[in-house]
């Protein structure tokens, strides 16, 4: 690739980093003036400094849209990993089973754990579901044959097996599926500094896995034998990738719930915009789902006032016809 190209290419991915970045800003400020108080953003300001709306504002309205950012981010990222991983545009950490088995574990963890210990155990319980749910996917699809068709059916076949376990544990606990029913739709609704907190030191820790495995993306959309040839392991390259996505997954959904269809909407966002090199579409993936949870949170808020519709549900009806389209897309290209 000639120089003048890389710099377009980088060009283009900055800009659209840029306006991106800057979009999230104008929610994120729309966010916290929003509520049944209505700020202005002076009183924002004044709030974040100290001021006489600090209490609203520190402790309800910016954890929430922070939470919103940092989840939707790695949302982002976990489908742009799982999509090289499985070399399919259509795989998304909900539609192969992993958000599915990361809620059927916090729902589990959530029964048997008492009330005063759902602060830890339900997160623990996601992780707990997520890394399950990735185990499941790695070891059932290597007893096919370990390639990408089985490894994407697989995935389906688990989510869909999590999905009928969680509505049957809910059926023999009727009394606990209610409280469930919002968290598991996905919803930044009661965002605490502490969740903020946890979340970020999360992907701190996350970040050098991250790293090493955006090196390693590109080499993910090549075959087996061009790897083999590379002196890459492939079981042990998109083993390493479905890993990262799990972890990244596992932190968001511990924070915001299952959230559907941001892993999925976000990367394609991004490849349209900036191609799909590694160091390019990472970060815009990144920035693209921070903004899409943030809008759908945004538009849950002020849509059926003074009601509020879960963040998940409003992504959920952006993302469905989205999926659709590109499923017809995907048919379309090889008939």
């Amino acid at each position: 690739m000639s120089a003048s190209v890389t710099n377009r290419a980088d060009l283009r991915a900055f800009s659209a980093g840029m306006i991106a970045l800057a979009v999230i800003l104008a929610i994120a400020v729309l966010g916290m003036t929003i509520g049944a108080v209505t700020l202005s953003v002076s009183q924002v300001v004044d709030g974040l400094a100290g001021g006489k709306s600090a209490f609203i504002v520190t402790q309800y309205r910016a954890p929430r849209v922070v939470i919103s950012i940092l989840a939707g981010a790695s949302f982002g990222m976990a489908g742009v990993f799982l999509q090289g991983a499985l070399r399919n545009p259509l795989a998304s950490p909900d539609v192969v089973g992993i958000t599915k088995c990361a809620g059927l574990g916090a729902f589990l963890a959530g029964l048997v754990s008492p009330p005063a210990l759902a602060i830890w155990s339900i997160p623990a319980g996601v992780v707990a579901g997520a890394v399950v749910g990735a185990m499941m996917l790695l070891t059932i699809g290597r007893s096919f044959g370990g390639g990408i068709a089985a490894l994407a059916l697989v995935g389906v076949a688990i989510g869909l097996f999590g999905q009928a376990l969680m509505q049957y544990v809910m059926v023999l606990f009727p009394t606990r599926a209610d409280q469930s029913m919002i968290w598991l739709a996905g919803s930044v609704y009661g965002s605490t500094g502490a969740k903020v907190m946890a979340l970020s030191l999360w992907l701190v820790l996350c970040l050098p896995l991250v790293f090493i495995a955006g090196l390693r993306l590109d080499a993910g959309g090549f075959g087996d034998e061009t790897l083999i040839s590379l002196g890459i392991l492939p079981g042990r390259l998109r083993g390493g990738l479905i890993t990262v996505s799990v972890l990244l997954t596992a932190g968001a959904v511990a924070s915001v719930g299952s959230m559907g269809f941001l892993g999925l909407l976000a990367p394609h966002a991004a490849r349209l915009l900036v191609g799909a090199r590694a160091r390019h579409l990472l970060p815009v993936s990144a920035l693209i789902g921070a903004l899409t949870l943030s809008a759908a949170d945004l538009i849950g808020r002020v849509i059926a006032l003074p009601n509020e519709i879960p963040a998940g549900i409003v992504a959920a009806v952006i993302g469905g016809p989205y999926l659709i389209f590109l499923l017809i897309k995907e048919a379309g290209r090889h008939d």
